[in-house]
């Protein structure tokens, strides 16, 4: 029997400037997210969690918190961008262009805008992508640039 490893995410040497990967899968939001990661948060919009309040606005209807799209779309793109992060260095640039509601279902994609050797620490290099979510009719609800810290391989904690 040969034993084949699952994917445990790229290196730093994997990394190319223009590439572009689609993460999978998508996730549909449902009510009990939106509502728990807001009161967790303390957000008191009511606009998060409050039926009654959100109906009388121009959206009729609760949104979803951005902070929580912010975090899903992250976690989406983990495997292929950061599963060998050192660390994330930062968000830049976080565009939130279409509202995101309960029901919809969030897609994600990055694409590789740069890569550098990092000058403090030779085990890792720096990669920056810019990651878009959208939902179900392609609707952008979030854009931003995110740059990682990434171990080069074979430079990282081992694995069992």
């Amino acid at each position: 029997m040969t034993e084949r490893l699952g994917w445990e995410g790229r290196f730093y040497e994997d990394f190319e400037v223009g590439d572009l990967y689609r993460h999978s899968p998508g996730r549909t939001i449902i009510e009990a997210d939106n509502v728990w990661f807001t009161l967790l948060t303390m957000n008191t919009n009511p606009l998060h969690f409050n039926n009654d309040y959100s109906s009388k606005t121009e959206f009729g209807r609760c949104l979803v918190n951005s902070a929580l799209t912010l975090s899903i779309v992250t976690g989406m793109s983990v495997r292929d961008v950061s599963q060998n992060a050192f660390a994330n260095l930062g968000w830049e640039e976080v565009r939130l262009p279409n509202p995101l509601f309960v029901g919809d279902t969030l897609y994600a994609e990055s694409q590789v805008l740069s890569k550098r050797e990092s000058k403090s620490n030779p085990d890792v290099g720096i990669i920056t992508v810019k990651t878009k979510g959208y939902k179900q009719d392609s609707a952008t609800v979030i854009e931003f640039k995110r740059t990682v810290m990434v171990y080069k391989r074979d430079k990282g904690p081992k694995r069992r």
